[in-house]
C-alpha cells in the first residue's frame, strides 16, 4: 500500500508540467505524459495530437515560452533525436533545456544546469528509459554550492542577448 502522503506525491501535487512533440515524438511524447498523469502531476500537453507531419520549432517554441513565462514548472519536449527541440527551447529567454539520454545527465540537467525542460529523442531512446530519465530529472533539485555561478553566467548571457537592440521594440 502507498502512502498518498509521501514526498513523490506531494511533489507531484505541487509541479504542474507542459509537455509537446513533433510528430516523430509523437508516441514517446504520449508515454512520456500518460507516465506523469499517473504519478500525479498537473500536465498539459501541447502537441502534437496526430501523425501529421508538423516542423518541431513549432510545438517546441510553444511549451519552451509556456514554461519562460511561469506557466509549468518543468516542461519536456520529444523529437527525432531530441537535439532540435533543445535548440528551439534554449532560444526562448530565461530557459535551459538539456537534451537527455541517460541517467547522469537527466540528474545533472537539473542539479548542475537548474534546466526547466529536458529533450528527448524518440529515434534513441525506448519507453521505458524516457520514463526513467524523467522520473530521474523530476526527482533532482538545483544544488546551487559551484554550479551557482555557472548557472548565474548563463543568465547574464541570456539578459546580454535577449535585449531589445537600440530603436527596436522588444
Amino acid at each position: 500500500m502507498s502512502d498518498e502522503r509521501s514526498p513523490q506525491n506531494e511533489r507531484s501535487a505541487r509541479q504542474k508540467i507542459v509537455v509537446g512533440s513533433d510528430h516523430y515524438g509523437l508516441p514517446l511524447k504520449n508515454v512520456v505524459r500518460d507516465h506523469l498523469i499517473e504519478k500525479g502531476y498537473e500536465v498539459d500537453d501541447l502537441g502534437v495530437m496526430t501523425a501529421d507531419p508538423v516542423d518541431y520549432p513549432d510545438v517546441g517554441v510553444r511549451v519552451a515560452e509556456a514554461v519562460g513565462q511561469g506557466l509549468y514548472d518543468r516542461g519536456v519536449l520529444v523529437c527525432g533525436t531530441g537535439a532540435g527541440m533543445a535548440i528551439v527551447a534554449n532560444k526562448v529567454p530565461g530557459v535551459r533545456a538539456v537534451c537527455v539520454h541517460d541517467p547522469y545527465t537527466a540528474e545533472r540537467a537539473r542539479a548542475s544546469n537548474n534546466a526547466q525542460i529536458i529533450t528527448m529523442g524518440s529515434e534513441i531512446i525506448g519507453p521505458g528509459m524516457a520514463k526513467k530519465l524523467v522520473d530521474i530529472w523530476l526527482a533532482s533539485e538545483f544544488q546551487g554550492g559551484r554550479s551557482a555561478p555557472k548557472v548565474a553566467k548563463i543568465d547574464q548571457i541570456d539578459r546580454r542577448y535577449h535585449q531589445p537592440a537600440r530603436g527596436k521594440p522588444a
